[in-house]
């Protein structure tokens, strides 16, 4: 389980650097197998390109050589997302996660080749974010085994769809003679048939990490009924946060704050309201203090 982080920002509209370190230290001590810095999560298309060199740097930083450091790139160029992962590489990033450029309207061979000729400029294994349910575009499963085939550095995929679909992927990849190990996200919705499905493990947020950071244990040690137990407590949160990214990054963001004992103090995205508000604070109070206790 990898938690992606969320971005703070203080009353000042700058990164809060105290809240990103809170979410390193919480995640770990509640079994993050790794920590992803500049996903979906992380309102990566808010922030400069400053701000994003910033979140690798604290990240690095924070983490400090505990677990793995994956970050996610982006970029509309393939020079961009060199010059980014080249910097996510020198302070000591370990793998990468490539999104798609914002460009949209492209035959599937167009991204093939966005993703071939970043790999080929850069050094660290690296995943790809094949999630057309959010960014609009994805890779077929025979685009996918051609691009590993071609580019060895290529070692893992983020997907981003229904466990069934996901099952699927995994079905047709393994038919084609590729075993990539595959993510899955979408906030942990469906976690426990997403590992029934065959993924290596979820990328999640941090607001309710420290319980699916239990059910994948509960998953891995063979108690199944704990394990459905534990997600069947945790999905309306779950539910609550995944209507779109806007809701994600509004009040997801403030359930792991609350939970971790801060509060947000700016929001780039959409604003609260009174109503969003009482809901996660229900929430909040329903799952209880963010703890490693859970595993």
């Amino acid at each position: 389980m990898w938690p992606v982080l969320y971005a703070y920002f203080d009353a000042q509209d700058s990164l809060d650097r105290d809240a990103m370190r809170r979410q390193v230290d919480a995640t770990i001590a509640a079994g993050a197998s790794g920590i992803v810095i500049l996903g979906l999560a992380t309102e990566v298309n808010r922030l400069t390109l400053d701000e994003k060199r910033s979140l690798i740097d604290w990240a690095a930083a924070d983490i400090a050589s505990r677990v793995p450091l994956a970050v996610t790139i982006t970029g509309d160029t393939v020079d961009a997302q060199v010059a980014l992962a080249d910097h996510a590489e020198e302070r000591g990033a370990t793998g990468l996660i490539l999104q798609p450029p914002a460009t949209r309207g492209r035959p599937e061979s167009f991204y093939f080749d966005f993703f071939a000729a970043v790999m080929r400029r850069t050094h660290l294994p690296a995943g790809i974010q094949n999630a057309p349910e959010y960014l609009g575009v994805g890779l077929s499963a025979q685009s996918i085994v051609t691009l590993a085939a071609q580019c060895p550095q290529f070692r893992w995929l983020k997907g981003e769809g229904p466990a069934v679909t996901i099952r699927a992927t995994i079905e047709r990849l393994r038919a084609l003679g590729q075993a990539l190990p595959v993510f899955n996200g979408r906030g942990g919705q469906e976690l426990v048939d997403n590992l029934r499905a065959g993924c290596a493990g979820l990328i999640v947020a941090p607001d309710t990490f420290d319980w699916q950071a239990a059910i994948y244990q509960a998953f891995a040690e063979g108690d199944i009924a704990r394990a459905e137990s534990l997600y069947a407590q945790l999905l309306p949160a779950i539910v609550f946060v995944m209507q779109s990214l806007d809701t994600l990054t509004c009040y997801g963001k403030r359930i792991a704050a609350w939970r971790l004992g801060f509060d947000v103090a700016h929001d780039r995205g959409v604003a609260p309201t009174a109503f969003g508000l009482e809901c996660a604070q229900r929430f909040v109070a329903s799952l209880g203090e963010f703890s490693d206790k859970r595993r």
